[in-house]
């Protein structure tokens, strides 16, 4: 839609001419916009709809918009055609022609009648809505034609807002939903209910709500159209899928959560046995732990062994109940239980390690002093010492206390260091710490 010229001084018959022309033109463009704006998908579908909510209240504003601007467009045509039957009175037009034409396309020769049903509830040109207090109303052209442009851009926002939302989300909520219902028909089939595990209660609240917005949507799409601050156009904007969105992310999580208890029902039986193998390994740790403990307990004397508690018996438990849940095809009860069970499994496995670890360490002690003790030995002999009487009395002498039963750890080690003490002088090396024991190298074995 265009504007026409502000008024001016009596017309001569070039000006006329002119305004006539442009005048059809801007006609014709009103016209085709008004015809437009008729046809209009989103305003068949505003007509035909049961409204509620915020497009409800602009829908009954907005048909009397498009009804006013028909009331307006028709006024506007009347005028244009008597101006143009004035004109073609004859070909040079005369002074009252002309000062008839002039206050026809510069005056205000357009009244409506203000309280005609057309007008009622159409917003004015100050805001607001028109009242049956408004017996007419006059226009020049020009002013009628931004009224017209005015109605115009705010019916086809509020229709092209409307058609888009009914155009992005219920097509989209329709395909959730879908989605939704293939998801549900899985969860049934692995267990995974309403008050029987969580993911069913997502599974029921997303249906609720995705029910509950596609009512909405159809009957107020407005109230899910958010507009563009920075546009003045008409259906500047885009629909608010902020309620959509937040429901498609959900149900993703709730399909991942399937995912996993369909994982859970493919390798369900190799977990369970892997299980049962991590817990009898376990077992068997333990048990070498408490026949080890009573080994150390009679071989090694004047020693603190830790205690070796037995295998617990809840894990065991918490197994049978996982191989219950696999026979009955809880699947959504058997995934998180195999998932703690199979750390508590390794922890249990860890802990017996440590127990043997603990318990075995005095043995690892006696075997460490007699190697050290049989390598000084052998170091001593390719020295041609190995005769030497005070390094035959200490050898003996720590001999005696490692191969004897119960061993007293202390009083052997500190007679091995006597006897390091004994090759270490005698070879010219200086003498190791008493007490300290013997340094890395003699850890490890005596060098040439």
């Amino acid at each position: 839609m265009a504007d026409t010229d502000p008024a001016g001084p009596v017309m001569d018959r070039d000006e006329v001419d002119r305004a006539l022309a442009r005048l059809g033109q801007e006609h014709e463009a009103i016209e085709t916009s008004l015809l437009a704006l008729q046809d209009h998908a989103g305003r068949r579908l505003l007509e035909g709809a049961r409204l509620t909510g915020v497009t409800a209240e602009r829908w009954t504003s907005t048909e009397a918009a498009i009804t006013l601007l028909w009331t307006y467009f028709d006024a506007y045509t009347d005028v244009l055609r008597r101006a143009r039957e004035i004109r073609a009175r004859r070909r040079w037009s005369s002074r009252e022609d002309l000062v008839e034409l002039t206050e026809l396309l510069r005056g205000e020769p357009v009244t409506v009648a203000g309280s005609a049903a057309a007008t009622a509830g159409a917003p004015t040109p100050h805001g607001g809505q028109a009242g049956p207090g408004v017996l007419s109303e006059r226009w020049s052209l020009s002013a009628l034609v931004d009224r017209m442009n005015e109605l115009y851009a705010s019916s086809l926002d509020m229709v092209v807002a409307a058609d888009a939302v009914w155009s992005a989300l219920p097509a989209r909520i329709d395909l959730l939903s879908a989605e939704l219902r293939r998801t549900s028909r899985l969860a049934h089939s692995v267990g995974v209910r309403p008050g029987e595990h969580p993911a069913g209660d997502d599974l029921e609240r997303i249906t609720r709500t995705l029910k509950k917005l596609r009512e909405q949507v159809v009957s107020d799409p407005l109230a899910y159209w958010k507009p563009a601050e920075d546009s003045s156009a008409p259906g500047g904007g885009k629909p608010d899928t902020t309620v959509y969105d937040r429901e498609a992310r959900a149900l993703e999580d709730v399909r991942r959560e399937i995912d996993a208890v369909l994982a859970v029902r493919q390798d369900a039986e190799k977990r369970i046995v892997r299980l049962r193998d991590v817990l009898s390994r376990a077992d068997r740790t333990l048990a070498e732990a408490r026949t080890a403990r009573g080994e150390v307990l009679a071989k090694i004397a004047a020693t603190e062994v830790p205690v070796v508690s037995g295998p617990p018996t809840a894990l065991q438990e918490q197994l049978s109940t996982a191989a219950e849940y696999r026979r009955h095809a809880q699947w959504h009860r058997l995934s998180p239980l195999l998932e703690s069970l199979e750390q508590k499994a390794e922890d249990e496995l860890l802990r017996a390690r440590e127990s043997l670890t603990a318990v075995t360490a005095p043995l690892a002690v006696r075997a460490e002093l007699r190697g050290r003790l049989d390598a000084y030995r052998a170091k001593v002999s390719r020295h041609g010492l190995a005769e030497d009487p005070l390094l035959v009395e200490r050898y003996e002498k720590a001999r005696r206390m490692l191969w004897s039963a119960p061993c007293d750890l202390r009083a052997a080690e500190q007679a091995v260091l006597r006897y390091q003490q004994a090759v270490a002088e005698l070879l010219g090396a200086a003498p190791g710490v008493p007490g300290q024991g013997a340094g890395p190298d003699e850890r490890r074995g005596p060098g040439t």
